[in-house]
């Protein structure tokens, strides 16, 4: 069965090897200036305007048009969506399901709310691409998937933007902003962020990543690190997983346009596979 997979941007995933993907555009939108999380956005420009940016920013879902376009020709179609619990993107995707099955009869979309974003979701498509792969039909991929245990962790040094949306309280963001202090999270089991506590400098940070990660079971498999220019810490990330999980599977990714947005400068996600 020939299967293509689509997921908004917010998976930092433009292409995957050996099937079809695609992906609809997030935006992230001020008073002055819009990105759109596409091929041609300049993530460090975005970056650096909305720090000296003082105003609201805030960011926008792909609508249903977008996913049509993402969508394309395809027969048949599994879409992974940023968390409903952060963005309407879920719901859009289901209009542009209901369209695209209604005007082909014989074709189907299978629409999938990742229950968090970055690299979790990129571990979910990556799951999907193995099991197409192998010639797994979409009622046996929707299966594994339910099947597919995984964790999302944060670690931010500014919780700046998340306050602009009203995700995190302005105290916590000013907290986080204060004296070093960075904040450590996940993404909750019902798509939500939770804050998990607050650490001092990047050395504890590290620290705290890697007790959390066993405190979720990490198995040591399939481990996807995304960052906001902060590749030398996230290296040290990594060394610290293989110290403790040799056989782990590390990919190391920038952050595109949407992930940088909430991630801001410094910060990192970890999406991991969990027993």
């Amino acid at each position: 069965m020939n299967i293509k997979i689509i997921t908004d941007s917010a998976s930092d995933l433009t292409s995957m090897e050996g099937i079809e993907m695609s992906y609809a555009p997030m935006k992230v939108c001020t008073a002055k200036r819009e990105f759109t999380d596409n091929d041609d956005i300049n993530v460090r420009e975005m970056v650096n305007f909305l720090y000296s940016f003082k105003g609201r920013s805030s960011s926008s879902c792909p609508n249903a048009e977008d996913w049509l376009n993402a969508f394309g020709d395809a027969e048949n179609i599994v879409c992974i969506t940023i968390t409903g619990g952060l963005s309407g993107s879920y719901n859009s995707a289901l209009s542009a399901k209901n369209i695209y099955e209604g005007d082909h009869p014989d074709r189907r979309v299978l629409v999938v709310d990742s229950l968090t974003a970055g690299p979790e979701m990129a571990l979910m498509a990556e799951r999907v691409r193995e099991q197409a792969l192998a010639g797994k039909d979409l009622e046996e991929i929707e299966a594994d998937l339910k099947g597919y245990k995984t964790e999302l962790l944060f670690a931010l040094e500014s919780l700046r933007n998340f306050a602009n949306n009203g995700r995190v309280s302005k105290a916590a963001a000013a907290a986080a902003g204060l004296l070093g202090i960075r904040a450590i999270g996940r993404a909750s089991d019902v798509g939500t962020l939770e804050l998990l506590s607050k650490t001092r400098g990047e050395a504890k940070t590290l620290d705290g990543v890697m007790s959390y990660l066993k405190e979720l079971r990490c198995k040591g498999g399939k481990i996807f690190i995304d960052h906001c220019f902060a590749e030398e810490t996230v290296n040290k990330l990594a060394f610290k997983i293989k110290a403790e999980y040799p056989h782990a599977q590390i990919v190391i990714r920038p952050t595109r346009g949407l992930c940088s947005f909430y991630a801001e400068l410094g910060g990192f996600l970890v999406g991991f596979e969990a027993e």
